[in-house]
């Protein structure tokens, strides 16, 4: 009895731990209302104080990244890498970052490792697919968009992507399933894609 006592008192405090909600920070707020400007502002300063914070180098980085400035943002996420080497969001951020600079070597690079750490998202194995996807790897492209759904069975995006492969591999059946799994997931575009392909 004492000991189920234990157990609930445990996980009052685990609630009530987890209903408390940090603080929102000035730069969070500017950067929800797309003020990416003031964002960047905010972040800046609070990095005067605590450089190493690799949370508010990642953000400032997202709010470069918003306003295109992606060397300004590549050098802050490089930074947060650099403190904190499996940091999921920041290996996912510059995969992301590259693959919109068409650096898809690279973009696979960031994906990959981030995908090797365990207990990785889904995104990490579907970032690492669209690298492959780009750079012409359908076979390796194929597995990762697989792997990504293995992990999330409601991406509705990786089964997007994989149907479209599947679309240029001749694979029409098998995309044509992928598509309205995507469809049922209500992943925009799915709907156009099954419309013009399968009939």
């Amino acid at each position: 009895m004492k000991k189920l006592f234990q157990v609930s008192m445990i996980i009052t405090m685990i609630s009530l731990v987890l209903a408390c909600k940090p603080e929102v920070s000035p730069g969070d707020q500017f950067f929800a209302k797309g003020q990416f400007e003031q964002a960047i502002e905010a972040y800046s300063q609070k990095l005067e104080f605590s450089p190493n914070d690799v949370r508010i180098l990642y953000n400032r980085g997202r709010a470069f990244e918003e306003m295109k400035k992606y060397e300004e943002a590549k050098s802050d996420f490089d930074k947060a890498l650099t403190l904190d080497p499996n940091n999921f969001q920041v290996l996912l951020s510059l995969a992301n970052l590259n693959h919109k600079q068409k650096k898809y070597n690279a973009a696979l690079l960031y994906a990959n490792k981030a995908a090797e750490i365990p207990g990785a998202p889904a995104m990490a194995s579907f970032m690492k697919a669209r690298a492959q996807h780009q750079l012409g790897d359908t076979k390796e492209a194929l597995a990762s968009y697989g792997q990504a759904i293995q992990i999330d069975k409601d991406f509705g995006q990786a089964y997007y992507n994989r149907g479209l492969l599947k679309i240029a591999t001749g694979r029409i059946g098998s995309a044509c399933e992928d598509f309205q799994l995507a469809l049922a997931l209500e992943y925009p575009g799915a709907q156009e894609a099954s419309n013009k392909y399968c009939k």
